[in-house]
């Protein structure tokens, strides 16, 4: 499917980022209604849910159930944010990340080829387990950079892509992002998705990467945690 099919579906392309994403970290993925739901086992232990605009009813739905517990998560795939946060405060939640995006690439506009490093003191280390593809760059014993991607049919979704702030600025991040789409070619995919950060949407934007929708983070939670960041 072609990323700009895929884009008039954002119910669907939610459902396929969930399943890479949970796929990259090993989560347990359940539905709420017609929505994808996934367990943080390593993080939280509870069930973050997902929906793209939902109507009030399905919201209400879904504040309930993650209302019920702190920790648990409702991720909310909008461009009218301000509605979402206001029938947040109407259900008792609150709002605790509303600045990552969800972004969407065509597979064949990014370099297929397997990236040089420049810097002799840097070494690339590719490696697959459970059908997830990581790649690390390491200095010495140090991990300069990271991230992984799981295919789910013809779409890439990348994960976790980190610089560690000692290595930030010097091409890491492009450098992982070009290292796991060669990983990904050894699949047939055509679509790339993933979430990103305030900084991180400037790299991806370079890359080419357009964004879809604005994401929405809630939670029942007063303690203020930025729940993007894990």
């Amino acid at each position: 499917m072609s990323p700009e099919t895929m884009i008039e579906d954002i119910t669907g392309l939610l459902e396929v980022w969930v399943a890479g994403w949970a796929g990259c970290r090993g989560y347990q993925t359940s539905t709420e209604g017609r929505f994808p739901a996934a367990l943080r086992a390593d993080t939280s232990g509870e069930w973050e849910f997902f929906a793209s605009d939902p109507t009030p009813e399905e919201f209400a739905a879904l504040a309930a159930k993650t209302a019920e517990v702190p920790a648990r998560v409702l991720t909310i795939l909008t461009n009218d944010v301000e509605r979402y946060a206001g029938l947040a405060r109407q259900h008792g939640l609150n709002v605790t990340s509303d600045s990552q995006t969800m972004m969407i690439v065509d597979m064949e506009t990014q370099d297929a080829e397997d990236p040089w490093l420049s810097d002799d003191d840097l070494k690339l280390y590719l490696s697959e387990q459970n059908h997830v593809h990581y790649a690390e760059v390491r200095s010495g014993d140090t991990v300069a950079a990271s991230g992984r991607v799981f295919v789910v049919g013809d779409t890439a979704v990348f994960d976790k892509i980190i610089t560690e702030p000692g290595f930030q600025r010097r091409g890491l991040g492009s450098f992982i992002m070009r290292a796991l789409a060669a990983q990904a070619f050894e699949h047939d995919v055509e679509t790339g998705l993933l979430l990103a950060s305030i900084d991180g949407q400037k790299l991806y934007s370079h890359l080419g990467w357009s964004t879809v929708s604005r994401v929405l983070m809630l939670s029942a939670s007063h303690d203020g945690s930025d729940l993007s960041l894990s």
